[in-house]
């Protein structure tokens, strides 16, 4: 399926060129804004603001951290004839540094209070053990030599960890309190355990952070381990905004953390649905053909986690989906392939070949 068509030229050229794109009013009294990566490795984030009735603003994503962030930030309310001290709620749509990162320096600088899920915060509260944890994986996926070391930066203990605690909780259906608007809070875990995508169902404005990207198939499983399997998440989650974009008589407009304003949520939900199916039969066709073709399940069950099974690196090295293979790749872009490999195995109800 072709990527959706851009609302907003701007943001689609800047994409194209790789440059930031200027600030750009969405509706009355809604505006998005760039904040340029901070990472080689890494792209710009949008942040949204969000006036109220009574003139007080709410950013959504902060982004990137930056020694320069609350003067870009600063910049973009005096185009608006705004003040700093105008800020009065920031909400994060997740973790991640590049849309959680500035949180910390925006709240001094402004006052405002900071909100994010629940689960977000024990993720945030639990991440120095799941670091250590995530070496573990490291070493049961049997990872060459030569990729751990990137591996343990950016995916085990040597990872970036922000360090944010929120002011305010945000749960599934809370209500913003931004006064003259009903901005709401939809939990859709998946790409992290607490991501939230935010709707405004009276301009039919949604939100998404990294749940729904126009160009981009979001990583799952990327903010802290937790019982449960990130895909069945995501595919739920998936399922949830397109109820909410069929609800109304008119399609929301999908505000993504990064690429370009759209409509067509529920064509692009459907498309990362298909995508998630196909990962999932590539992941299961190379383990069969690591494991023996035609062995039965008699002859899976004969090396269900024994020295002969299958590492997850080698079932992900098999697979053919991965855009240049997967010894293109490196750190977390490495790692988040590896564990998405585990959790569409889990998914198939192979985990058990697995080595362990």
């Amino acid at each position: 399926m072709p990527d959706p068509v851009p609302l907003s030229p701007v943001q689609a050229e800047a994409l194209r060129v790789g440059t930031a794109p200027p600030l750009e009013e969405l509706r009355h009294g809604v505006w998005s804004l760039t904040s340029p990566a901070t990472s080689p490795v890494a792209d710009a984030s949008y942040g949204y603001l969000v006036e109220g009735s009574d003139g007080r603003l709410t950013l959504i994503d902060p982004g990137w951290p930056s020694p320069h962030a609350v003067d870009r930030l600063e910049a973009a309310l005096h185009e608006l004839d705004h003040e700093l001290d105008d800020v009065d709620l920031v909400v994060a749509t997740h973790l991640h540094v590049d849309h959680l990162g500035a949180a910390d320096a925006v709240r001094r600088a402004t006052g405002a209070r900071v909100a994010m899920h629940p689960a977000e915060q024990r993720a945030l509260a639990g991440r120095a053990a799941d670091a250590v944890a995530a070496d573990a994986d490291i070493a049961r996926w049997q990872v060459p030599a030569e990729a751990q070391e990137a591996l343990v930066a950016s995916w085990g203990s040597g990872r970036l960890l922000v360090d944010v605690v929120p002011d305010l909780l945000l749960d599934d259906g809370d209500e913003l309190p931004v006064a003259g608007r009903r901005l709401r809070a939809v939990h859709t875990p998946g790409h992290t355990s607490g991501h939230l995508c935010l709707v405004e169902p009276e301009q039919r404005l949604i939100f998404t952070g990294d749940h729904v990207l126009p160009t981009i198939n979001p990583g799952i499983g990327l903010g802290g381990r937790t019982a449960a399997n990130p895909l069945d998440d995501v595919l739920a989650s998936l399922a949830r905004v397109v109820e909410l974009d069929r609800s109304g008589a008119d399609a929301l407009e999908v505000c993504p953390g990064h690429g370009y304003r759209f409509v067509g949520l529920t064509e692009r939900a459907e498309a990362l649905v298909a995508h998630r199916e196909e990962r999932t039969r590539d992941a299961v066709t190379a383990l069969d053909g690591l494991l023996g073709a035609g062995a039965g399940d008699s002859g899976h069950a004969s090396r269900r986690g024994s020295s002969s099974a299958p590492s997850v690196w080698q079932v992900a090295e098999a697979m053919t989906g991965w855009r240049g293979g997967l010894r293109s790749m490196t750190g977390l872009p490495l790692a988040s392939a590896l564990a998405q490999t585990e959790w569409h195995l889990r998914a198939a109800g192979r985990a058990a070949d697995l080595a362990r």
